[in-house]
């Protein structure tokens, strides 16, 4: 089991509870890196933490699977956010089966305050609880601050705070570096082991930009 991952220390970190998604969404860095999914022993403690699944539940392959999928769609839709194509119909496919699934239920809290939870307990149901806090993030304007890094070979999930929300994640020389590197590399490998070169921290994403 790793015991460190790239997002446990993000430096720019979206407020709660758009962290939760911002974290789902961050939990595999692209385009080889490590993927905190991709193996039960790291995913279900991670998931449990993060409300996703039942400290008593078990963690079956479709749970997975499914989470990767809500992972990806939400993806997309950061990718809108900093200026990308808007999703398409495959795209946020997933997100409409876990609404498909989850059944909402109304609270009011103290002070007369209403809330929307999933009423529910399977993966797919917690899941389908982060949709209100889309919603929600739609209509207070923080949604829209919520954006994946424009480098296809990145896409790192990041809170813009800057004054005029024109922020970026990686500085997009530092991107083209890495992706260059990684085929570089590649090229090298095809050539035989005579043209191996040192490891030079492929998937290792590039440093926020101030």
């Amino acid at each position: 089991m790793r015991a460190n991952w790239p997002d446990d220390d993000e430096p720019k970190p979206a407020p709660q509870p758009l962290r939760r998604i911002q974290a789902l969404v961050n939990t595999v860095e692209r385009p080889d890196g490590a993927d905190r999914l991709a193996d039960p022993s790291d995913a279900r403690p991670w998931m449990i933490a993060n409300g996703l699944l039942a400290p008593s539940a078990e963690l079956t392959a479709a749970d997975l699977a499914l989470a990767i999928e809500v992972r990806e769609a939400l993806r997309a839709l950061l990718i809108h956010n900093a200026g990308g194509p808007r999703p398409g119909p495959e795209a946020v496919a997933p997100l409409q089966r876990i609404a498909a699934k989850g059944r909402l239920q109304a609270a009011v809290g103290d002070g007369g305050v209403v809330t929307l939870r999933v009423d529910g307990d399977s993966v797919a149901d917690r899941l389908a609880g982060l949709l209100p806090v889309i919603r929600d993030g739609q209509r207070d304007g923080t949604w829209a601050l919520l954006k994946a890094c424009g480098n296809d070979e990145c896409r790192w999930v990041f809170y813009d705070s800057s004054r005029n929300h024109g922020g970026t994640w990686c500085d997009m020389a530092s991107c083209g570096n890495k992706l260059k590197n990684r085929q570089f590399r590649a090229r090298r490998r095809a050539d035989g082991p005579s043209g191996q070169v040192p490891h030079q921290g492929g998937g290792q994403r590039a440093q926020p930009v101030e």
